[in-house]
Formats: C-alpha cells, structure tokens, sequence
C-alpha cells in the first residue's frame, strides 16, 4: 500500500496558481520530515521545498518565493501553493519523506503551464 496519494494538479496558464495536497498513511506522520519532489519529462525528480528538521522550510532557487510549503499534522496532509506558474513548472509532483523517502511512492500529480 503506497503511504501517499497527490493531488491537485491540472492545467494552468503562465502567471496562474495551484495548491497540491498529499494526503499520509503513514504512523507518526507529525514526525517526519515532509517534501514535494518533481519530475520533468526527460529530467531527474528534484526535491524542490520540504520542512527542515526544526520544522523551517527550504526550497529550490527555482521555486523560491513562488511555491509556500505547510502542513496540517491532524489531517496527515502537506500541501504545496505554487504561485507566478511558468512553463519550467511543468512536471509531475511527488510528495515523500525527506531526506531518504519511502521506496513506493505515490502516482504524483501532473502540473502542465503553458506560456
């Protein structure tokens, strides 16, 4: 059983916005540290924000000021707001464990931005 389940994507325009959610199924979901990976066609999947181990967030150059990770520890969900979507956003998104994330992961979610 895959521990996480994305969702949220869709088609937007450059400029425009989108919130994933991923939804845990794992025990002591709270304390673990959580992130959102992508993958591009043709490309490595990259860790691009996650929660630090004092709970502060960090992200990708590409995303930064862009894309707000949080969490909601009762509902055993991250989400991800990504704001000011260009083309370059265009990718699958993942969420998993940081920095050494299940095995299995989930069926990601598919953002596509076109210009």
């Amino acid at each position: 059983q895959v521990p996480l389940v994305e969702s949220g994507g869709g088609s937007v325009q450059a400029g425009g916005s989108l919130r994933l959610s991923c939804v845990a199924s794992f025990s002591f979901f709270g304390f673990n540290t959580m992130g959102w990976y992508r993958q591009a066609p043709g490309k490595q999947r990259e860790l691009v924000a996650h929660f630090t181990g004092n709970r502060s967030t960090n992200y990708a150059d590409s995303v930064k000021g862009r894309f707000t990770i949080s969490r909601d520890n009762v509902k055993s969900t991250v989400y991800l707001q990504m704001n000011s979507l260009t083309p370059e956003d265009t990718a699958v998104y993942y969420c998993n464990k940081v920095p050494v994330p299940f095995r299995s992961w989930g069926q990601g979610t598919q953002v596509t931005v076109s210009s």
